[in-house]
């Protein structure tokens, strides 16, 4: 297994990539799914090269549909890779399903436990302090506005995420902590996730000006 090749390639392919899936996420998760495999012994000769590729055929995607495709694109493009890398069919296959099915647009349940850890990894990315700051990331790029005027935490309105970056806590980062597949991932998702509702309240304040 050729971690420090794979994690140049990754460099390489990342180095244009918006800066929520950026190189620093793949690192990010890469080391979420090291410290969680570990305690749930899985293979990491699957998890570690499906961690540093699961985004290597991301291209910026900004629709539904395309979000969707990413992760049969990095799949696509990680199978080259590995194949230049040497890595035999008996892996290449493990690290490719978990690699297609980690997308939370793709709404994929994973059944692999490699596959598990790699999407918890990924979204445990997705809340949080670093949660917060890729979502407004992500918002500015798209020209998003930061809120919704009258009602920013969506109290009396159904949250659109198109328009508003935290609306996009509603529709996909609260939502996170629910889906988490093992028992390490749920304990750090529990205070990420506190994190993300101590940030909404203190966002309500503000608006009103207290």
């Amino acid at each position: 297994m050729d971690e420090t090749g794979l994690l140049k390639e990754a460099e390489i392919l990342m180095a244009d990539k918006d800066p929520a899936h950026d190189f620093s996420h793949v690192l990010r998760v890469l080391k979420i799914a090291k410290a969680i495999g570990i305690k749930e012994k899985a293979d990491m000769s699957v998890l570690v090269p499906a961690a540093i590729l699961h985004d290597a055929g991301r291209q910026g995607k900004a629709t539904i549909d395309e979000r969707k495709r990413s992760a049969g694109e990095s799949a696509a493009m990680a199978k080259e890779l590995l194949k230049k890398y040497g890595y035999p069919d008996a892996l290449l296959n493990k690290i490719l399903y978990a690699i297609d099915v980690h997308s939370f647009s793709k709404g994929a349940a994973p059944e692999t436990l490699e596959a598990k850890i790699l999407q918890d990894a990924d979204r445990l990315d997705a809340i949080g302090a670093i949660g917060i700051a890729r979502c407004f990331a992500v918002g500015g790029q798209l020209r998003r506005r930061l809120h919704h005027e009258e009602d920013p935490i969506a109290k009396n309105r159904e949250p659109d995420d198109e328009k508003y970056s935290v609306d996009h806590f509603y529709r996909k980062l609260m939502l996170l902590k629910s889906g988490m597949h093992t028992a390490a991932a749920r304990r750090l998702a529990e205070r990420r996730h506190k994190f993300l509702e101590t940030f909404l309240e203190q966002l309500q304040k503000d608006v009103n000006g207290e």
